[in-house]
C-alpha cells in the first residue's frame, strides 16, 4: 500500500497493492493495523454503500465529525472534497479525484469535510467506511455548484436529488 499526500491536512489517497491475472484482480480494502501504520486511528464504526447511475451527481455531503474511507467498488467517478475545518489552511478549498474499479484506490477524508461525485461511467458503486454512526441530525451540506468554490466538474447538466439542490453555498451556511 502506498500512501498520496494531497496537500490538504489529514487526506489522503491510499493506493492498493493489486493482485491481477487472467480472472480478473484482488487487494485488500481494509487492514486495520495497516491503516493505524499510516496514521488512520479513529475505528470504522459503519459501513455504506452507494448505487448510482451515469451523469449522477451527489453531494456536497457532510455529517458532523464523521471521517470517510471511499472505495468504488465497480465504474468510475469524479470525485471531490472540501474542506470546511475554519482553522485549516485550505479552508474552502477543493480536491478533486477520478477514482475508479479498473484502477483500484482509496481516498481518506478525516472529518471536516464534505463530499460530492460524479458518475462518468454507466454505474457505480461505491462503498464507505464511516467512522461515526449515520444521524440526521448532523447531516448537512454544500451546494455542488457554488461559485466561490469553483469546483470544475466534468458536466453541465447533472442529476441532482431535490435535496442536494436545497444546499445552501459555504458562505451562508
Amino acid at each position: 500500500m502506498k500512501v498520496v499526500e494531497t496537500g490538504f491536512d489529514g487526506l489522503i489517497i491510499i493506493e492498493t497493492q493489486t493482485y491481477r491475472d487472467e480472472r480478473g484482480l484482488f487487494y485488500e480494502s481494509w487492514r486495520e493495523n495497516k491503516y493505524k501504520e499510516i496514521g488512520i486511528q479513529e475505528p470504522f464504526l459503519q459501513d455504506n454503500v452507494s448505487l448510482s447511475h451515469k451523469n449522477v451527481l451527489r453531494g456536497l455531503h457532510y455529517q458532523k465529525n464523521q471521517g470517510q474511507l471511499v472505495t468504488v467498488l465497480q465504474g468510475s467517478i469524479f470525485d471531490v472534497v472540501v474542506d470546511l475545518r475554519p482553522d485549516s489552511k485550505t479552508f474552502r478549498k477543493y480536491f478533486s479525484l477520478e477514482l475508479s474499479s479498473d484502477y483500484p484506490r482509496q481516498l481518506y477524508m478525516p472529518s471536516g469535510f464534505a463530499h460530492g461525485f460524479y458518475v462518468v461511467s454507466d454505474m457505480v458503486i461505491i462503498n464507505y467506511k464511516c467512522t461515526q454512526y449515520y444521524n440526521a441530525a448532523h447531516e448537512s451540506g454544500v451546494i455542488w455548484n457554488d461559485p466561490d468554490l469553483g469546483i470544475k466538474w466534468p458536466c453541465d447538466d447533472p442529476i441532482v436529488s431535490e435535496k442536494d439542490l436545497n444546499f445552501l453555498p459555504c458562505d451562508m451556511r
